[in-house]
């Protein structure tokens, strides 16, 4: 665990030397307002960009850069946040920046039509460099981009690597590509359950906290889809996922709970109580070893297991949105915002890094010499497209949740799933949101 102690703490020293530095504003034809803007940043929890005193060395050189600028940032968490900026939404009061995911910037506030358009920032030199499936997750289907992506990564799974060489269980994996299959798994989950690890892992349904794990998990096991090609419907309603959902359903060691969600899952697999945690990253993995020093276990990541011998792992994009908030200029200085960190090279791997993810576009030796990142790396080639941004996922995500509840409680997964898609498909009426 010491190494990521290393690594972390050398990107913080990045950060606050780099926002020490008096760096030159990157050129942009953004230029600041004569008069003070006052503009406001709500930032998710996306690595040390939810630490607000690394936030404040990053934003020192924009605010020395754009004094007439006045930048107010508040941290949200992901069991609050929603919630907050819905509040800040029917109050007139939202945000002009925000950092998050195209699941929410795009198919939730984009598609409700609260977010400004930010397609002259994405034609910029430097935008369109930004990895094809990136930029398509951040456009909604009218052709207007409500996300600038920042940085991506991939979501994974993790095992406690000691309780699997103890139960005998680490032959059904594979260490050097973190891959095992479908057999493996199961093979996996009754050798600790042998050994007396009745708790291998908990399919945590407590609410939409974490939900990508649970499906890349489901959508695995036996090549199941979560929703058609081009993103247009859901299609869990299929016998490789019904069948995925009875094994999970009847495996000893793995069990449904409906008061956990992803954040407590992972609180549980660090205290050593499960055996392995099916929502993780690596930015979850340095958070982790922070708080938790004295974590003894060995921290394995792997691809979720799969039939097919390809992983799909759901893939997080994270990057600014601009609530349009009726004032032109208020807009304008959040462009500005958001082009001095991303149209320059050098603050745009400061921004990266302070995510503790990957860039949206070749940045060459970003993490040269890192060998956590260079183990997540991996990971990478297996990220599939972003789903995502299929119509009603705000609908569907709570549709997913609550269809786990209810197999928990000991229905039938084919009446659950049944159930999931005619909800998470049926079109939204205007009091949805």
């Amino acid at each position: 665990m010491k190494r990521i102690l290393i690594q972390l703490t050398s990107i913080f020293l990045l950060t606050a030397h780099a926002g020490c530095s008096g760096t030159a504003a990157p050129e942009t034809s953004e230029k600041a307002a004569a008069s003070p803007v006052s503009l406001t940043l709500w930032t998710y929890p996306v690595g040390a960009w939810g630490n607000a005193s690394t936030v404040s060395g990053l934003l020192a050189d924009f605010r020395r850069a754009y004094p007439s600028i006045d930048l107010h940032v508040e941290f949200l968490k992901y069991e609050t946040g929603d919630e907050q900026v819905e509040q800040a939404i029917r109050s007139g009061s939202a945000p002009d920046l925000i950092l998050e995911g195209p699941e929410r910037l795009v198919s939730n506030w984009g598609a409700r039509g609260l977010m400004a358009d930010l397609s002259d920032l994405m034609e910029r030199p430097e935008a369109l460099a930004i990895y094809e499936n990136t930029r398509n997750a951040c456009q909604y289907s009218n052709g207007e981009y409500y996300v600038y992506p920042l940085c991506m990564t991939p979501q994974c799974m993790a095992v406690n690597y000691d309780l699997f060489q103890a139960a005998g269980a680490l032959q059904y994996l594979d260490e050097e590509t973190h891959t095992w299959t479908t057999e493996g798994f199961i093979q996996a989950v009754n050798a600790l359950y042998a050994h007396g690890q009745t708790e291998a892992g908990a399919i945590y349904c407590g609410g939409q906290g974490g939900d990508q794990g649970t499906r890349a998990l489901v959508n695995n096991l036996y090549g199941g889809t979560f929703t058609d090609p081009a993103h247009t419907r859901y299609t869990l309603n299929s016998a490789e996922n019904i069948r995925a959902l009875e094994l999970l359903q009847r495996l000893p060691g793995i069990r449904f709970d409906p008061e956990l969600v992803g954040g407590s899952e992972i609180q549980q697999f660090c205290a050593g109580k499960l055996a392995m945690a099916f929502c993780w990253n690596v930015s979850i993995e340095i958070q982790q070893v922070v708080r938790n020093p004295e974590l003894e276990f060995k921290i394995l990541p792997m691809a979720f297991p799969t039939s097919t011998g390809e992983p799909r792992l759901q893939g997080g994009i994270w990057g600014f949105g601009i609530f349009d908030n009726g004032d032109p200029e208020r807009i304008a200085a959040a462009k500005t915002f958001i082009h001095y960190f991303t149209g320059n090279d050098q603050q745009y791997r400061r921004a990266v890094l302070t995510s503790g993810n990957w860039p949206v576009r070749d940045v060459k030796h970003i993490y040269v010499n890192d060998e956590l990142m260079s183990e997540y790396s991996i990971f990478m080639p297996y990220v599939g497209d972003y789903y995502q941004i299929t119509p009603n996922w705000s609908q569907a995500r709570t549709a997913w949740w609550t269809m786990l509840q209810k197999i928990a409680a000991g229905s039938p997964p084919a009446d659950a799933v049944r159930e999931f898609e005619m909800e998470a498909n049926r079109p939204p009426s205007h009091t949805d949101h």
